[in-house]
């Protein structure tokens, strides 16, 4: 059971650390290849990436302080000084989803009539995926990616709470 809660937990953190590399790298070469995107213009880009790639980070660290604690101290219960660094980083989160608004209304400004849609589309999308990530950390997990959760999925009907929601809760008793 421990061994393959450890691979579970390797497997999300290795997968939120990489996916932050293979963002940046994907993100360079799409405006290299194609600069008619003037996606490193964009404010709205700008501010829609950093928001994901910091929700991913906090993924990362998240899931690697569960790995590291159950591999020192045989337990994945989250560490109280994380789940209160993630609860800070939340209302973060929250002012960086309101920024990209203001970026996007920025944007719109900046360039009408003569708009780069195609960048504007991909900082959209960016955007939509970094509060999907955001509400599946911080919230409700939209994220199934294994058997077992599919098949509870699909038994109870109802989407789990995060994680990080748990923790949350847990601890909520000595006051983030």
């Amino acid at each position: 059971m421990k061994e393959m809660l450890e691979k579970r937990l390797a497997y999300l953190y290795s997968g939120e650390l990489a996916s932050i590399i293979v963002f940046v790298l994907v993100s360079y070469l799409l405006n290299y290849a194609f600069p008619n995107l003037q996606l490193y213009s964009l404010y709205s880009f700008w501010v829609s990436f950093i928001l994901l790639e910091f929700l991913l980070l906090q993924g990362t660290i998240y899931w690697y302080a569960n790995l590291k604690r159950l591999r020192n101290e045989k337990s994945a219960i989250t560490p109280i000084k994380i789940v209160r660094l993630l609860h800070r980083s939340k209302s973060l989160n929250i002012v960086m989803i309101i920024t990209a608004i203001v970026a996007f209304a920025f944007d719109f400004i900046k360039w009408y009539p003569s708009f780069p849609l195609g960048g504007l589309s991909i900082a959209f999308f960016i955007y939509i995926f970094a509060i999907l990530e955001f509400i599946n950390y911080f919230y409700i997990q939209l994220s199934y990616d294994n058997v077992s959760d599919i098949k509870n999925l699909l038994k109870s009907r109802k989407l789990k709470k995060s994680s990080l929601n748990k923790d949350f809760k847990r601890i909520n008793k000595l006051e983030l």
